[in-house]
């Protein structure tokens, strides 16, 4: 049974990612490097940051790199946000009498000010702040607050942060709400991934606590899903990013609510993803998804897909469950990295 949570910081509370790409892209800049599209920067950084910068910039630039950094950050310090599901989990953690734990690179200064802003300050016991080895402190966590390794579970969202839990000998959870992508995390082998802290709380809910090993539960049955290839009046097709499928590119969609037609569910579940309402719904094809390597946990969905157009005079609202979206023409969309399903659908529709 879990008893203690140790979470990182950034990307697994609050969403730094764009703050941090600018402030490490004022200190690459002031050290004379180029700067990093945010595609890159994702892609290439990692902790401990300074074997990160070492690799960039000169020995002479290292010393004075930090106050780069600090100073870039605190122009964007304003766009560091809460992540969804991070205050209902720590509100969870509280109510089970969970010890809360912070492990992370983040400087004291910067958090001092997040955590106001955040206001997750008093869901935290102790807070372990500017690791740049968090290997160094997981063990002196542990002796320090006589915690039971086997009833400690770390949560972050990039490799280090697993491979710290290892080193602790506490269990892992990847959440895919921050820097690494899907693959990273798969190789670093977490006890459990998960979308994001919602889907955690879920899991500790039926587990009565405890973090069950391996992929999480199968359904009894295959899923009932419904998604579209939405287009606008010009001819374009909207495809979203979502780490879920390896951060590839794929259509709007999800489960089908019991007693809902399916039509009824493709309205809805356009509506909460991308904030348009749709029309001129027709049926293409319906697909099955068996286990895919793509998606982040095992599953087994049917896929009824569709194509419609959106409604001229909106704009697309992104919720959490994608990073990025675009507008695209045929060509352009098979250039990117779709996923399986997407493509077959694309293939069938342009088929016809």
């Amino acid at each position: 049974m879990i008893r203690n949570v140790i979470f990182d910081w950034s990307g697994t509370l609050v969403d730094d990612l764009p703050a941090v790409w600018r402030a490490s892209n004022h200190a690459l800049q002031q050290a004379g490097v180029p700067e990093m599209s945010l595609e890159d920067f994702r892609r290439e950084f990692r902790l401990p940051a300074r074997d990160f910068y070492m690799e960039r910039v000169s020995k002479e630039s290292l010393p004075e790199l930090e106050g780069w950094f600090l100073e870039g950050f605190k122009r964007v310090q304003d766009t560091v946000t809460p992540l969804p599901h991070a205050r209902e989990f720590l509100e969870f953690c509280r109510q089970h009498g969970l010890r809360t734990f912070l492990l992370s690179a983040v400087h004291p200064a910067l958090f001092s000010q997040q955590e106001k802003i955040s206001g997750f300050g008093p869901f935290l016991d102790k807070t372990y702040l500017g690791a740049h080895d968090k290997k160094d402190l997981i063990g002196q966590i542990l002796r320090d607050n006589e915690l039971d390794p086997t009833q400690t579970v770390f949560i972050g969202d990039m490799q280090h942060d697993i491979e710290t839990a290892h080193h602790g000998g506490v269990k892992s959870v990847a959440v895919l709400t921050g820097y690494d992508s899907l693959d990273k995390l798969r190789k670093s082998k977490p006890h459990l991934i998960v979308e994001h802290l919602s889907e955690l709380r879920r899991h500790l809910e039926a587990n009565h606590l405890c973090l069950a090993p391996g992929p999480a539960p199968r359904s009894a049955f295959p899923i009932p899903t419904v998604g579209a290839l939405i287009r606008d009046d010009s001819g374009r097709m909207l495809l979203f990013k979502t780490a879920k499928w390896s951060g590839m590119w794929g259509i709007p969609g999800g489960k089908i609510e019991w007693g809902e037609p399916s039509e009824e569910a493709l309205r809805r579940e356009v509506r909460e993803e991308t904030g348009l309402e749709i029309d001129q719904i027709q049926f293409v094809m319906v697909q099955d998804s068996i286990a895919s390597t793509e998606f982040y946990r095992e599953a087994h969905f049917i896929l009824l897909n569709y194509t419609c157009l959106a409604l001229p005079g909106q704009s697309v609202t992104l919720n959490e469950e994608a990073q990025d979206f675009a507008w695209v023409h045929w060509e352009q969309a098979f250039e990117l990295p779709l996923n399986t399903p997407t493509r077959r659908l694309l293939e069938m529709v342009q088929a016809r």
